[in-house]
């Protein structure tokens, strides 16, 4: 049996609250992964290393991904304002406001759950559990906040509403949701579940609080928006999903494996020193070298591309103890979810069939796939 003692109340409105609690992990919980969500402590960001993103359908940390369509205009990147006990959070700021968004805009945060990893809450069937989302917050703006849970197909969601009381000061939020037993939410490698924070909504996707609907609702009505105003800030971190009616404190995993876990998504082999290598590979042709990269842990899906500095004087291929500079940048070859290959193509000088290493120039080089939901 289980052994739970309470520690705090949180307020949270939309949902049931829920208790904090030092808590043995239940028959059913996943060992070592009671935490559904990946990187909600914000600490891994291989894409940006801290740096700003400001364009849609960016991900602004590893796993979690800006949803943007409105008149204004945001920043939105790692942070190192935080709560006692974590290091980072996820910072969005409003650039350019818009206060007047129309029915079908909207702005928020969202991190899709691949399916595989929620196939125990039997969503969709009689048996579906109930779970319990926590995180903690701070923005400059006061007042109801707002987010949702959604299904693949974006036609059952359940709006959900959370309280800011003070102005800038770290406060930590829970909401309880029973599993729908209705719709169709997927178990494979797809998008099993989706969770939004809303930061600015239209008419067409806010829906009433606190209980499931057959619509695309990504947050509550009435909610604050903070693309609304002008220079507005809204920090997140230690978000965490789980199974239950309680929300326990937040599950730290150790950070090469919270990497790993990202990697599932997103590979980036990022150059630290100058003239590493990225991996070995042959000579096809005078003036072509495919170079071999195993992926340290399998990808979610088959990659189709690959994401370089985008510029060809980064990369160089290694033959006989001479380094020859690639012509243009490296492109993707062929590869699957262990492994890729990358072609790296020089202006002459290489021996078709020969061994070559591909190689970095300086460390702006690297090289990138995507596997994300």
């Amino acid at each position: 049996m289980s052994t739970v003692r309470a520690n705090a109340i949180l307020d949270a409105s939309g949902g049931n609250t829920a208790t904090i609690n030092s808590m043995t992990p239940t028959a059913d919980s996943l060992q070592g992964f009671r935490n559904r969500i990946i990187n909600g402590d914000m600490r891994i960001d291989q894409r940006n290393a801290g740096a700003a993103v400001t364009t849609a359908s960016s991900y602004v940390v590893d796993r979690f991904i800006i949803a943007f369509s409105t008149d204004g205009a945001f920043s939105a990147q790692q942070d190192s304002s935080a709560p006692t006990g974590f290091v980072n959070s996820t910072k969005i700021n409003t650039t350019k406001a818009d206060d007047t968004l129309a029915a079908t805009q909207f702005f928020g945060i969202r991190q899709n759950i691949e399916g595989t990893n929620v196939s125990d809450l039997g969503w969709g069937t009689a048996n579906a559990k109930t779970v319990t989302i926590s995180f903690w917050v701070r923005s400059s703006l006061t007042g109801t906040f707002g987010g949702a849970l959604a299904n693949s197909a974006n036609n059952r969601s359940y709006p959900f509403t959370y309280s800011i009381s003070v102005a800038n000061t770290w406060e930590q939020k829970s909401i309880t949701i029973a599993g729908d037993t209705s719709g169709t939410w997927l178990t494979t490698t797809g998008v099993g579940l989706r969770v939004d924070f809303g930061l600015g909504m239209g008419s067409t996707y806010s829906g009433t609080a606190g209980s499931w609907a057959g619509a695309q609702y990504l947050s509550a009505t009435g909610a604050v928006s903070v693309i609304g105003t002008l220079n507005a800030t809204w920090f997140v971190t230690g978000v965490q999903l789980e199974v239950g009616s309680v929300a326990t404190p937040f599950e730290r995993r150790d950070y090469g494996r919270e990497l790993m876990l990202c990697q599932r998504y997103y590979y980036k082999a990022a150059i630290t020193n100058a003239g590493s290598f990225f991996g070995t590979g042959v000579a096809y042709s005078t003036t072509s070298a495919n170079v071999f990269i195993p992926f340290p842990v399998p990808l979610r899906t088959r990659p189709t591309a690959l994401s370089t500095s985008g510029t060809a004087g980064d990369y160089r291929v290694f033959r006989q103890g001479t380094n020859v500079t690639c012509s243009a940048v490296p492109t993707f070859d062929e590869g699957d979810t262990f492994a890729a290959n990358a072609s790296f193509p020089v202006s002459s000088g290489l021996t078709a069939g020969e061994a070559i290493m591909g190689r970095s120039v300086n460390t702006s080089a690297f090289l990138a796939w995507s596997a994300e939901l």
